[in-house]
């Protein structure tokens, strides 16, 4: 047999109907750039999240990128980031004439460690990237405190954690991606909400930075043929817009079946010698992005390998950290500086995880994995 790591096909087959009569009509109306259904999803991706203002962008890099540039982040000046992340967090800093300073992440919940924060800040330092890795969010109530305490701004990173709340001290409920100055997500095919290309959005509270973010995305213009900002060209096509109107009317069920498959996993692989399964934040739901588990006293290229040819595919994110990043060695990090994202880049391994995965399927990974030890 083979398993699928995410099965994008079946997931589609289970609501063709829907998606393909967006898309016949986005082709009847040939409105293949800002057609009404990018605003149409605009409003209903805010209304789901709880944030004011929803700025649709052409990639979750892009995303990223335009949030600094609205925020007027100026070259030299530094932000924070995870050391334990996807590039793309680092790279737009750098494109822009940042500085990335890194920072190492906590052995539990992957997250930024927050405890480290202070010492990272700087006179030049501008934001804070927290990355809500695999899912869930990070302590955003310790990064928004300290943020606030020097002035920093926030920029949440909620490419895999599209959905997940975070729940504050006083009982506040927030999504991730609404806390911050500005939140950033991606619609990559494979995220929890993903689209059939490429696509992103901004997400912000504040209406003005809202209006200047849409400008950036949109060459600096607020009107046509008017530019009175520099900017970049990022946006959302109609076709994508149209795709994501329908899975958003699915993200809660996706996200329930996610969250059914790792139940499954976790109770499968507890206790296991070998096998440390996800830690949940106290704090936080879980989007599930990616089922990550830790390997202690294993060989995981032998286990990897192993699970290939019996038909498992699984995913290392991240085998290198970002200071180890043959683009960042400039910056003058060297191995062991930060300790705990080196480890994990060696233990990490995630598993099959999607919204469609039958139990015959989940019983035959976490078997073939059983096997391997035995």
């Amino acid at each position: 047999m083979r398993v699928q790591m995410v099965d994008l096909r079946s997931q589609y087959d289970l609501i063709k109907s829907e998606v393909d009569q967006a898309i016949q009509e986005v082709i009847d109306t040939t409105a293949f750039i800002n057609g009404p259904q990018v605003k149409e999803f605009s409003n209903a991706l805010a209304a789901y999240t709880g944030a004011k203002y929803v700025i649709n962008c052409g990639n979750g890099t892009d995303a990223l990128q335009i949030a600094m540039m609205g925020l007027d982040f100026q070259p030299g000046q530094e932000v924070i980031v995870p050391a334990f992340t996807y590039v793309a967090t680092a790279e737009v800093i750098a494109l822009l004439g940042l500085k990335p300073v890194f920072i190492d992440v906590l052995p539990t919940t992957f997250e930024l460690d927050n405890t480290q924060l202070e010492s990272k800040i700087s006179s030049r330092t501008a934001g804070i990237v927290p990355v809500h890795l695999y899912g869930q969010c990070s302590n955003m109530e310790a990064i928004l405190e300290i943020a606030r305490r020097y002035h920093i701004k926030v920029i949440e990173d909620t490419a895999q954690a599209i959905g997940a709340k975070y729940t504050f001290s006083d009982g506040t409920v927030r999504q991730a991606g609404t806390m911050g100055d500005v939140g950033t997500t991606s619609f990559f095919p494979s995220k929890n909400l993903g689209c059939y290309g490429d696509g992103g959005a901004m997400f912000t509270n504040d209406e003005k930075l809202a209006e200047k973010l849409h400008m950036i995305a949109n060459h600096g213009q607020k009107k046509k043929y008017h530019h009175h900002i520099v900017g970049v060209n990022s946006r959302l096509d109609t076709l994508q817009a149209a795709i994501l109107n329908v899975k958003l009317q699915h993200l809660d069920r996706y996200s329930a079946s996610r969250n059914e498959v790792a139940d499954k996993y976790d109770e499968a692989f507890a206790g296991h010698a070998h096998i440390k399964i996800p830690v949940r934040a106290a704090n936080s739901t879980h989007a599930f992005h990616q089922y990550t588990v830790q390997l202690e006293g294993v060989d995981r290229d032998e286990l990897k390998s192993y699970l290939a040819g019996k038909g498992v595919p699984t995913m290392v994110y991240y085998p290198l950290p970002l200071h180890q990043q043959e683009a960042y060695k400039n910056l003058g990090f060297v191995k062991g500086d930060f300790p705990v994202a080196e480890s994990l880049c060696e233990k990490v391994l995630s598993l099959p995880i999607h919204t469609e995965m039958s139990a015959d399927d989940q019983e035959y990974i976490i078997s073939t994995i059983h096997s391997f030890f035995n």
